[in-house]
């Protein structure tokens, strides 16, 4: 009798993709033969469904009232992305996502009923296992994505803990774009097959085009601005090495009038969600951000991976520029040099030199604005009643109407901007699937 929740034709099918990479066929083949395998692969190349494949069709339906898969992830922001690649497929079993920075209290319910398969950061896996939220008897399946990342020293006490926890693990799958040259003792990894499909100067050759900006002030911020105006409307993310820096980019591109966002982790959750939703539904074509952005974020489209401060290491100027030409586009990486800085040894890609013309226009405003309403799918709403609800409340059309993102206590909905104020004014007194929603502007 076939156990699986669904084969692999379905699951391509519920994602609207036609074939699985080489890359992707690869790793099915390499998991028949080996209980343990290391993936490494490029950045935006696929990872993600790599694993979540055979993941899937490791859970047993007749146990699927049991906890049998565990993924464990370095941010919150990548346990999301792949909670919703998860969503997307609907394999038919329960999926709870557990992350700091929220209350502990809501996993808590919400892992009363077992989840099949759990995706969790570090500390709050370690803390329900000591509360003995989550049973582990019978997880089988252990996936730990960005390795490198979960495994650096700062993370040891507590993965050492969450693995001493899983007596059953039966499959180990280990996945990033760059490789650790050791171990931890914990990680038991010593009969693992190493799966490499990094193709070296494949971005170089194909898809990334890199450029060299000189500034010739320490404070890079004018030519920052100027970069940005030449790159007009185009998505970028703009890294920073410190949180502050983030910030105080950002306020001195909006007294030049530059519309940006910006994210990093001192931020609360919804500020985090906010500035995220604003970016990927075009309300900002500018993103700020620390090396937390490098990883995880998977939106459409971005153009530009501008250093605004050159990145200590290599892997994380291999992770950020993983932001843009993902899944064979293109992209281009900038990398900002003040008078007294030289590129470092480990960037060998050949960067041509761009110079900046000396007349500048600000890049035109982008056309959408976002709205933020206090409610979401654990109130039983979701994006068609949305829709409907501005529709007919706020006599939108549906071209005034952009990208919708509904999480668990509250949506983000991007509305045309010239149509935000009449649509305040016409829904201020109006429900929501009979409720009575806190609906404003997105701060």
């Amino acid at each position: 009798m076939n156990n699986q929740l669904m084969n692999t034709d379905s699951i391509l099918e519920s994602l609207k993709i036609k074939a699985l990479n080489q890359m992707q066929l690869d790793t099915q083949i390499a998991l028949q033969d080996h209980n343990n395998l290391v993936l490494l692969s490029n950045t935006g190349t696929g990872k993600t469904l790599a694993f979540l494949i055979p993941l899937i069709q490791s859970i047993d339906i007749e146990l699927k009232n049991k906890t049998q898969a565990l993924i464990m992830v370095p941010s919150r922001e990548l346990a999301l992305q792949i909670e919703s690649v998860l969503k997307q497929i609907q394999p038919g079993c329960k999926i709870s996502c557990c992350y700091g920075g929220h209350k502990r209290e809501i996993e808590e319910n919400n892992l009363v009923q077992p989840p099949a398969i759990v995706i969790a950061t570090a500390g709050r896996m370690a803390d329900h296992l000591r509360r003995g939220n989550i049973k582990t008897d019978n997880i089988k399946f252990l996936v730990l994505d960005e390795f490198d990342k979960i495994l650096e020293l700062g993370f040891h006490e507590e993965m050492a803990y969450i693995m001493s926890q899983l007596p059953s693990i039966e499959t180990k799958m280990l996945t990033s774009a760059t490789q650790l040259e050791d171990f931890p003792e914990f990680i038991d990894m010593t009969d693992s097959f190493v799966l490499n499909c990094i193709v070296e100067d494949l971005k170089d050759e194909v898809m990334l085009s890199f450029y060299t900006v000189n500034s010739e002030e320490d404070d890079k911020i004018d030519t920052l601005f100027a970069l940005l105006c030449t790159l007009k409307n185009t998505s970028s993310i703009v890294f920073c090495n410190h949180r502050d820096a983030v910030e105080r980019v950002y306020n001195l591109l909006k007294d030049k009038g530059i519309i940006s966002v910006f994210y990093h982790g001192g931020m609360e959750q919804y500020e985090r969600e906010s500035a995220l939703c604003k970016f990927r539904n075009n309300s900002s074509n500018v993103l700020i951000t620390t090396d937390l952005a490098s990883r995880g974020l998977d939106i459409e489209n971005i153009r530009s991976v501008i250093h605004y401060h050159i990145p200590h290491t290599e892997e994380s100027f291999t992770h950020r520029n993983g932001r843009t030409a993902r899944m064979d586009a293109s992209g281009s990486v900038f990398t900002i040099l003040g008078p007294e800085e030289k590129t470092p040894e480990y960037i060998s890609s050949i960067s041509a030199e761009m110079t900046l013309p000396d007349s500048l226009t600000l890049p035109e405003k982008p056309q959408w604005g976002t709205l933020f309403l206090a409610a979401g799918k654990k109130d039983k709403i979701n994006k068609i009643d949305i829709v409907g609800f501005f529709s007919n409340k706020g006599q939108l059309k549906k071209d005034d109407i952009g990208l919708i993102d509904v999480k668990d206590f509250s949506a983000f909905v991007a509305i045309r901007k010239s149509k935000i104020g009449g649509v305040l004014e016409l829904i201020k007194d109006e429900k929501i699937k009979n409720k009575k929603v806190k609906i404003e502007i997105a701060k």
